[in-house]
Parts: structure tokens; sequence; C-alpha cells
């Protein structure tokens, strides 16, 4: 169980992210055409996993932005950005946004992925919800760098996310 901060609040979550170097849990995501999907229809791909509480909030739009670019230079990299929203509220945010080069999942279905990637908020107003966190995995689904976002409200380190999907 980590420790985070919402508004400076303490919340729990349930587990741990993946530790560094491990083999990242397999998962069943929702895509926009209400399909499930799991890292095996991503192989021989880098990943980036942007986990988010909702795409409805400022913090959670800007990092899908931020990887949305770094994906336009990186055919050879997936960026997945994953929360609770409906596929149609993921795919409406993209469209709006202008956003085509991060593939959008949801959990709304089962709560296993946030349990297995240690990020489901067991307590607090967002309790149900992921904390924000981002997982990078090699091209054989191996973590490479993991980071759990320790005040919901604020952004990833971007630069040290982007770095190790380059090392990989």
């Amino acid at each position: 169980m980590a420790k985070i901060t919402f508004q400076g609040n303490p919340i729990h979550t349930y587990g741990e992210l993946p530790r560094q170097g491990s083999h990242a849990p397999d998962f069943e995501l929702v895509n926009g055409e209400l399909k499930n999907m799991s890292l095996g229809d991503f192989k021989g791909r880098k990943k980036l996993l942007n986990i988010v509480p909702s795409l409805d909030t400022p913090v959670c739009a800007t990092s899908t932005r931020k990887f949305n670019d770094y994906a336009k230079d990186h055919d050879d990299t997936v960026m997945l950005v994953i929360s609770a929203d409906l596929p149609f509220a993921q795919q409406r945010f993209c469209g709006n946004e202008g956003i085509k080069n991060v593939v959008p999942l949801s959990m709304f279905r089962d709560k296993q992925f946030a349990e297995n990637y240690g990020v489901l908020m067991e307590d607090g107003p967002l309790a149900g919800l992921t904390a924000r966190a981002v997982v990078v995995l090699d091209d054989q689904d191996n973590v490479q760098h993991t980071e759990l976002v320790h005040e919901i409200g604020e952004e990833p380190d971007y630069d040290s996310a982007l770095k190790a999907l380059d090392a990989c």
C-alpha cells in the first residue's frame, strides 16, 4: 500500500507499482470500440502507461497532451492513457483536443488493472479511481520506469519518463 495525497489529505492505494526490472502484469482494458485490449495487443512496441484519475481534469489533460506530442515522432512507442472514464468520454476528449497519438483505455468494466498496478485509490473522495502514475515498458513488457505521483494534483516527471522510454 502506497500513501499519496489529494489536496494535502492522505490517500491509500491498493498494492504497489510493479518493480523496475519485473515483467509487467497483463491487463484487460476497454478501447473506444468497446473491445477488450491487453498488453499482447501492443506486442513488440515500447509502451508508456499514463495512468490518470480522469481525463476530465486539467492535470490529466495536460499529461495526455504532452505524451501525445512525444509520440508524434516515435513510431516504435505506444502511449496508453488509462482511466476509469467511459470510452465515449475518452474518445470525445481526444477528438476535441486533437490527440491522435495516444490510445485511450478504460478500466470501467473491471478494477483489476488498478489493483495489479497498485494505483487503485482505496479511500478519500476519489476512492475507486486510479492514482496518477507513469509506467514505462520496453518492447518485451519489462518495467523500465515507474512513478507514483505523490500529490494527485501535480504533474508527473515527464523528463524522467521520456528518458527511460528513449533508453529502452
